[in-house]
């Protein structure tokens, strides 16, 4: 049952978020301006969450790891 809520939760917020676009062009400046702050904080999270996995969760792309042996006085 917590699905289908989660499903109806992020419908409605999608067309929430459709109406307010849609009203964007009439709006006042103060409102264009605060939703662009919004989106692009939302914007620039989800790019660095996309980064910080991309550098943590791929082994393969790692360099490999050398032991470092100690050198013997001459």
């Amino acid at each position: 049952m917590a699905a289908a809520d989660f499903v109806q939760e992020m419908r409605s917020t999608g067309e929430k978020l459709l109406l307010k676009l849609q009203k964007l062009p009439q709006a006042e400046p103060v409102e264009i301006v605060a939703f662009s702050v919004i989106l692009l904080f939302t914007a620039t999270v989800l790019l660095l969450l996309l980064i910080a996995c991309s550098c943590c969760c791929c082994p393969e792309r790692r360099g490999r790891k050398v032991q470092v042996r100690p050198m013997t006085p001459p």
